[in-house]
């Protein structure tokens, strides 16, 4: 189980890494690398697609627009940045905030499962379509599975995964807005209920000082050197 600090030292030092990677050509365009913002601790997490212009410019997600619904709607549940972790499938904004490429997420999701692996979130909600995707391991739209909470494996953990609808797509369509404040306003109900119930770990091999001697074995013949059995 690991500490508060421990959690946050090992974020920084994911962090780091992306500041510098070259893993795809989007690192030939950004401006800045935008990593995730927010509580290290946090029991809700929001993934998001990639950085906009104003994310590039000043390195933090979801500060334009869509940001400001997404905070309006954490007040109306009661929470605030502060308390929640916020980061995005990419880490660098695609050119003309075009859609991200398959190798551009292939490239990038590493930073990703290690943000979730660290920050040990109870409850993720996905922002439309790619970050959906990605995390299910299946190509069905948002459309058809926003406000539908199920519990999947993620890295080694079971998280509840909550699908939404992305805060820019709802700015412009009130249908839309309404939908997402219908299916934000259930994320306390989500957290309320706790972790799923983790994956038992896989039983450690017993240790050669642990296995019984040839004595108490079945059968007469003992094992061979290992030099024998070419072994070394």
């Amino acid at each position: 189980m690991r500490t508060s600090a421990e959690r946050r030292e090992l974020l920084k030092g994911v962090y780091e890494e992306a500041r510098n990677c070259t893993r795809c050509p989007l690192h030939e365009t950004r401006t800045t690398v935008v990593f995730g913002a927010g509580n290290a601790d946090a029991d809700l997490m929001f993934v998001g697609e990639a950085p906009g212009a104003n994310e590039d410019r000043m390195g933090l997600p979801f500060v334009g627009q869509a940001g400001k619904l997404l905070d309006k709607l954490l007040a109306e549940i009661g929470l605030d940045r502060k308390d929640v972790w916020i980061c995005n499938v990419l880490k660098c904004r695609p050119p003309q905030n075009r859609d991200p490429q398959p190798n551009e997420i292939e490239a990038c999701q590493d930073y990703l499962w290690r943000q979730v692996d660290l920050i040990e979130p109870t409850v993720i909600c996905t922002l439309g379509n790619f970050s959906t995707k990605l995390l299910r391991a299946d190509p069905t739209g948002i459309s058809r599975l926003h406000g539908r909470e199920e519990t999947r494996i993620i890295g080694p953990r079971a998280v509840r995964l909550y699908p939404l609808y992305h805060p820019a797509a709802a700015l412009y369509t009130p249908s839309m807005l309404e939908a997402l404040r219908a299916d934000f306003h259930r994320i306390p109900e989500l957290l309320a209920q706790g972790p799923p119930e983790q994956p038992r770990a896989p039983e450690p091999l017993p240790e050669l000082d642990d296995m019984p001697d040839s004595e108490a074995m079945p059968g007469e013949h003992e094992f061979e050197p290992a030099a024998q059995l070419g072994l070394f």
